[in-house]
């Protein structure tokens, strides 16, 4: 089981940026698929960007592509995600995931596939 911390919520003005980071820690985290989520209440969690270790692949959704960027760093295992551009419609609970395997652009999008979830770290911004 992969155990996962994010970090880097906060409160921000539209226009503004932050920088979210999750470590992972755990056996045998190769090969790794990492991705980020987020919820508002009453709604689903839906994907907001990812990245495959192994392919070295990286996928957005399409409302935060161009504003956020995915990266990650071997040691310790992480992902982050820097958010730029920020708009009170980003305002949510973000949740870092984690798959042990190597993900396409497509298949990184499909929140079933991820076994192991942060705790969630909100982000909110003003107008």
């Amino acid at each position: 089981q992969v155990q996962l911390v994010e970090s880097g919520g906060g409160t921000v003005q539209a226009g503004g940026s932050l920088k979210l980071a999750c470590v992972a820690s755990g056996r045998n985290l190769s090969p790794i698929s990492m991705a980020w989520f987020r919820q508002t209440p009453g709604k689903d969690r839906v994907f907001v960007a990812g990245i495959s270790w192994l392919r070295g692949a990286t996928g957005y959704a399409d409302s935060v592509k161009g504003r956020f960027n995915i990266s990650r760093d071997n040691v310790p295992t992480t992902v982050y995600l820097q958010m730029n551009s920020l708009k009170p419609e980003d305002t949510a609970l973000y949740y870092c995931a984690a798959f042990l395997g190597a993900t396409t652009v497509r298949s990184m999008r499909d929140r079933r596939l991820y076994g192991s979830w942060g705790q969630g770290t909100q982000v909110s911004v003003s107008s």
